[in-house]
């Protein structure tokens, strides 16, 4: 990685005071959403919108279940994020078990709703464990996916990258490899899946930039609020859970209060490191919770702005 001097200057700032005291507040942030299954969790949900919105994030996302089984839900909550709030949104769509014809027809129902972001995914399969098969009349990938919506509207494009390759990509190589397809197709940016350690990042950027990729990629923070769900999750997608991470979460099992500051804590420390590396746009997995990311948030410099973000009355 190539060291600027405004990065050392940054560096040197990080030593010689309080780790977060003085961060300029430059940083940008989007926050990912999972859509509400009942009436509490859109309450849930929409009250952390409501937190979440005066920070101004760059967009917030909305996913999509395994084989589309959220997509009505997904899409009823994304639209109503543009129709009440000034908050872009951006709504997840993958490839799994539709056509190209079924897929066009949700994008183009998302563009006629003021949606002009879409998140690109090839998706998983609705059964744990079973491998990706693209339909013959549907899309054989992410990279396919960003074409045909690039040939429907003038889409953001976000796709997804991973820092420490895919669980069926050959080698880290051929997932960057891969990573560089979709940016090609016409993607925007790469938001990467949740690691804990920033050499991970930076590792995977100088990957990126070895084969020419230029695009913005940004990493994915996952704020650790129940760490076994987080191994189970680190074991499905690939993500190294490092050996300190359990021990300074254990014990903490009756203790929910204390598992937070420990979370925010360890979430706050990897974007402070991967600022003073350069990166300006971090993208937190919320959980539909607000609180670890707003004080993530706060300790990145950022406040709130001007009601003209605030969520509409």
């Amino acid at each position: 990685m190539n060291i600027s001097v405004d990065q050392l200057a940054e560096a040197r700032r990080a030593l010689d005071a309080p780790l977060f005291a003085d961060v300029a507040g430059d940083a940008s942030v989007s926050f990912e959403f999972f859509p509400p299954k009942t009436e509490k969790m859109e309450e849930t949900l929409w009250e952390s919108v409501e937190t979440l919105a005066p920070l101004g994030p760059r967009f917030v996302s909305v996913t999509y279940g395994a084989g589309g089984s959220t997509r009505e839900r997904t899409h009823a909550t994304v639209a109503r994020i543009a129709r009440e709030t000034c908050i872009p949104a951006a709504a997840h769509l993958t490839c799994v078990e539709a056509s190209r014809d079924e897929i066009d027809a949700v994008a183009a129902q998302y563009w006629a709703a003021g949606v002009r972001h879409i998140v690109a995914l090839r998706g998983d399969p609705p059964s744990q464990g079973a491998r990706f098969e693209a339909r013959p009349d549907g899309y054989a990938g992410a990279a396919e996916l960003v074409a045909g919506l690039r040939r429907l509207h003038p889409f953001e494009i976000s796709v997804a990258a991973y820092p420490e390759a895919h669980p069926e990509a050959a080698s880290a190589d051929a997932c960057v490899d891969h990573l560089k397809r979709k940016l090609d197709a016409g993607a925007t940016r790469a938001i990467t899946q949740f690691f804990f350690e920033p050499e991970t990042f930076f590792r995977f950027r100088d990957r990126a930039a070895a084969v020419g990729i230029g695009a913005e990629i940004v990493p994915g923070v996952m704020p650790v609020t129940n760490f076994a769900a987080v191994q189970r999750m680190s074991g499905m997608c690939g993500t190294a859970v490092p050996p300190w991470m359990g021990r300074l979460f254990e014990g903490l099992d009756e203790h929910p209060a204390a598992r937070q500051l420990v979370s925010a804590t360890l979430a706050a420390e990897l974007c402070r490191k991967l600022y003073a590396g350069g990166v300006r746009h971090f993208h937190f997995y919320t959980l539909n919770r607000a609180e670890l990311s707003y004080a993530i948030c706060h300790l990145l410099g950022l406040r709130p702005r001007s009601e003209a973000t605030q969520v509409a009355a």
